[in-house]
């Protein structure tokens, strides 16, 4: 599976493309930690909170993407989210998985 990750403010715009339409599918799977019981609710939410602590870059965006001819189940997905936010001192933080299938590519985001 090949992991990318950043650190990233903008959090409006990042709720804003983990939704876009051009993705055939967007099924917004697991939301932790918000009261917003929305993504872009949630990333306003986040913001505001930065917004508050002035830090610039308070989010970390992962998107897991498995090999094209491998079936990865939502169990799968969770596992390596769950596995990368303990390895990063993350446990426990708010978090939002979405998945994408574009092309017939699912592809999950966190």
């Amino acid at each position: 599976m090949i992991i990318k990750a950043s650190h990233r403010g903008g959090a409006k715009q990042l709720g804003l493309h983990l939704l876009k339409t051009e993705n055939e599918h967007v099924t917004v799977h697991e939301m932790r930690g918000f009261v917003s019981d929305d993504l872009i609710g949630a990333m306003k939410e986040s913001y505001a909170i930065s917004h508050g602590t002035k830090c610039q870059t308070h989010l970390f965006s992962v998107s897991f993407n498995p090999p094209s001819d491998v079936d990865v189940s939502d169990e799968m997905f969770e596992d390596a989210a769950n596995r990368l936010e303990k390895s990063c001192g993350l446990t426990g933080q708010p978090r939002a998985l979405v998945f994408h299938e574009k092309e017939g590519r699912r592809h999950m985001h966190a």
